[in-house]
């Protein structure tokens, strides 16, 4: 059985971390290469690392902060944030991201899945949906959860593993940030639905929420941000429990 990872993420804004709910609110959580560091020192599997105000001028100060990142930590680094073409992707790859996240430009031009995976393999291409449950239907939203799309969240998770996304990283809009538990009801529908591996996010904040979202929701991996950042949930504390409960855990 693969092990399940825990996978701490860093919403960058203006070179700091930061961390909001339902994606507003934000207020600075510290340094992102110290936090890289005491997150890869503390067993993390994975970071995420997230631009969410990033733009095309922002790209290279970006590019330096992943190069940053690359060189203080020894654990996979999966980057997102304003990535639109295949130049973009090659110049993080070349700074030392191991992954790149795509999320607006996938669902506005699809053909960016297929394009990255050919030229960079499925297995550094992760596709971030972001969902809110409207109408017993879960509808794909951009821009923070903002502005809805026409795509439903099975039908395009669907399209872009045919395109070769070579995992997904699903955020429940409803859960983000409010520490009340991830959405395990769609991330099992999600996981039964797709053959790639499925991450969780959204919602995180108890050590019960992480062995749900393993156990109920089938999720291949767990991301949460807070309760990491404010030392409210420690990762060999979290992992010691999650094997405790007969969750394998590296």
């Amino acid at each position: 059985m693969l092990t399940k990872r825990i996978i701490p993420c860093l919403d960058i804004k203006d070179g700091r971390t930061v961390k909001g709910v339902n994606f507003v609110s934000l207020r600075d959580a510290g340094d992102p290469v110290e936090l890289a560091q005491r997150y890869a020192d503390e067993g993390a599997d994975e970071l995420v690392f997230l631009d969410i105000s990033a733009s095309e001028e922002k790209r290279k100060t970006l590019a330096q902060l992943v190069r940053n990142v690359a060189h203080a930590i020894d654990i996979p680094f999966t980057v997102g944030g304003g990535i639109s073409s295949v130049e973009d992707v090659g110049i993080l790859l070349e700074n030392g991201a191991d992954k790149v996240s795509i999320n607006s430009a996938a669902v506005r031009r699809p053909e960016l899945i297929s394009e990255l995976a050919q030229k960079f393999g499925t297995q550094c291409i992760v596709v971030a949906i972001d969902a809110k449950l409207i109408e017993n239907e879960w509808v794909v939203h951009l821009v923070g959860g903002k502005v809805p799309t026409e795509h439903k969240l099975f039908e395009w998770a669907t399209e872009a593993v045919d395109r070769g996304a070579g995992e997904l990283l699903f955020t429940s809009m409803d859960h983000d940030g409010t520490k009340q538990g991830f959405a395990n009801k769609a991330l099992r529908q999600l996981s039964e639905t797709v053959s790639v591996p499925v991450i969780a996010s959204g919602g995180a904040g108890s050590v019960q929420h992480f062995i749900d979202t393993f156990s109920l929701g089938n999720a291949d991996a767990a991301l949460a941000a807070s309760v990491f950042h404010f030392k409210e949930i420690s990762i060999p504390e979290l992992k010691s429990v999650l094997r405790n409960n007969q969750i394998p855990v590296r």
